[in-house]
């Protein structure tokens, strides 16, 4: 079973759920399915190949996998590098909406091949918002095109995820360049023969910047300096990982011979705003890395157990039946399918709102973006790993062994919630820093929307719909008072109380955003075949929706309880971890 990308469902979430609307319902169709058509047809077959393969690694040059070269061109010269980036530097000027189903797409069709242009992307927005206008004119375009690849250079050896630790050096040459020297860890597609150049953005420290994240600065490093020399930059190491084989986890050495070239992003010191205008973009796209490839679990899944004979089906008179047709297996397939859907939608309104930031909405649209992206990465990542262990089961022992794809699929997901800043610290954003925004009153918006699609089922009356008003607004009830608790916890003078519960908080609001988001669909679905449309899918999202609010978002009420209740294991923490 190969990946198909889910075009008619992208459609639909980014029409009703999302409210795709800055592109023709046709033009939209032709793109998605074009780009369908390249997942399936040209980065699905390599998914394989690549996990076997791997990203062998001889005097100091990485080398991809068989057939990696052929599909990064045909993907940079479809055009499909830039779909976001302004026409002024090559890229398509199209809305993010309609980038975020397409890098889906890439992700759920190869997640090792997807890691390359989703940094680039990110390298793209970077440069854009902060570059000098020399540097855009040099790199810019080049960037949009694919023609260079972009990488982001945060993590070293003694530093994961606290920047203030940063050791790399950055000396001003006195020609407006500085001499960078460091060593960085964990970079994706530090190294590889799908480019001849390769653009590093590098975080590093001046002689006299301030301590901790104040002193941190934003360099544009390349591989191969505008003279055509090779920098003083070069890949030390590669990872061996539990997934993404096909990916370059490189290990990057800067300055062997004095000092590697590079060129101030932005001002001096302000380098981590920069580098987060990068990270937030790319968190976005990891979410829907998580969405591409729990679809593709599904996917497998559900074709597996279509085709697996086992027992008996209550009702049948076949000696044996599809596994699918038996409830604990229907129970899970339904599971993976609405936990998917869920995810889908929230990574598209995180995209909507972004696009609603450049427009008239502004600052309130980008606090809402702000808001969201934690969850968008958190949520979609947490459920990629629950979808691909699913997808695991599914298969039963044949999920165990890797001649189905199962299992890569469940290994390769599993960085998603680490990397981009685990999901542990997207929670700690979301309760500390985005909650508060505005005094929470985008955080109650945010709740208000979910709301009205509560009074948008109790007001179609649909008996399809079942209890699904009900659920809904039952956990919009907990999201509600477990939002006044953190954001009372934050005010007071006991703030590791709103931190202890900051994870099940984010699980909760994730959990009742896709609850309203399917809801939303699911009414939308209704007033279709109200309107007399007869397609199939349209009872079958119904359906969807209503598996969710009655059998997962019940769980909203015990995730209530674990923030409200659960902070007060910190208090005695270190005595019960020493037992």
């Amino acid at each position: 079973m190969s990946y198909r990308a889910p075009v008619p469902e992208m459609l639909f979430t980014l029409r009703h759920v999302a409210g795709l609307d800055a592109v023709d319902p046709e033009d939209a169709e032709a793109i998605l399915t074009e780009a369908g058509r390249i997942a399936a047809g040209v980065l699905a077959p390599l998914n394989r190949v690549g996990d076997r393969h791997g990203t062998p690694f001889t005097d100091g040059r990485v080398t991809t996998p068989p057939g990696w070269r052929e599909a990064y061109r045909t993907f940079t010269e479809g055009g499909w590098n830039g779909l976001s980036a302004e026409a002024d530097h090559g890229g398509q000027g199209l809305p993010k909406l309609i980038e975020a189903a397409c890098t889906e797409m890439w992700n759920g069709a190869n997640l090792a091949f997807g890691l390359c242009p989703l940094l680039t992307q990110g390298g793209i927005e970077a440069l854009a918002a902060h570059g000098a206008d020399d540097l855009k004119a040099r790199y810019l375009e080049k960037l949009v095109s694919g023609e260079w690849p972009a990488t982001m250079n945060l993590t070293e050896p003694q530093a994961g995820s606290d920047l203030a630790l940063l050791r790399t050096r950055a000396v001003p040459a006195g020609d407006g360049t500085y001499r960078i020297t460091g060593n960085k860890i964990y970079i994706t597609y530090g190294e590889h023969d799908l480019a001849d150049n390769i653009v590093h953005l590098v975080l590093a420290r001046l002689p006299d910047a301030p301590a901790g994240t104040r002193g941190i600065s934003l360099f544009l490093v390349p591989k191969v300096l505008p003279d055509g020399t090779r920098n003083d930059l070069r890949c030390s190491g590669i990872e061996h990982k539990l997934g993404i084989h096909a990916s370059p986890t490189c290990s990057m050495a800067f300055g062997d011979q004095g000092g590697a070239t590079g060129w101030l992003i932005g001002q001096e010191n302000k380098g981590l705003a920069c580098m987060f205008t990068m990270m937030n973009a790319a968190r976005l796209n990891v979410g829907l890395q998580g969405v591409g490839v729990a679809e593709a679990a599904t996917q497998r899944a559900l074709a597996y157990a279509q085709e697996r004979r086992q027992g008996k089906a209550i009702g049948t008179t076949e000696a044996t039946s599809p596994i699918v047709s038996h409830p604990d297996v229907q129970r899970m397939l339904l599971t993976m399918k609405a936990y998917t859907a869920a995810a889908r939608a929230i990574c598209y309104l995180t995209a909507a709102a972004l696009d609603a930031s450049k427009d008239a909405e502004g600052q309130t649209a980008l606090d809402r973006a702000s808001l969201l992206t934690p969850v968008a990465k958190a949520f979609s990542t947490d459920l990629a790993n629950e979808v691909t262990s699913l997808g695991v089961q599914v298969h039963g022992g044949m999920g165990f062994v890797e001649e189905t794809g199962a299992a890569q699929l469940m290994r390769d997901a599993r960085i998603l919630g680490i990397y981009e800043g685990t999901n542990g610290i997207q929670a700690i954003d979301l309760t500390a820093r985005k909650l508060p925004l505005n005094g929470g009153a985008t955080a109650r918006s945010q709740i208000a929307w979910m709301r009205r699609a509560a009074e948008g089922l109790l007001k179609a009356g649909d008996p399809a719909f079942g209890h699904m008003a009900a659920r809904l607004r039952d956990g919009i009830g907990s999201l509600d008072r477990a939002t006044s608790h953190q954001l009372a916890a934050l005010a007071s003078n006991r703030p590791e109380g709103a931190l202890a519960g900051a994870t099940p908080y984010l699980r909760l609001f994730g959990l009742v955003l896709g609850g309203a988001c399917l809801a939303r669909s699911a009414l939308a679905a209704s007033a279709a075949r109200k309107a007399g449309e007869t397609d199939p899918a349209h009872p079958a999202r119904i359906k969807l929706a209503r598996f969710y609010a009655e059998n997962l978002l019940v769980a909203a009420s015990g995730l209530e309880q674990s923030v409200v209740e659960g902070g007060a294991f910190t208090d005695e923490a270190g005595l019960a971890l020493a037992v």
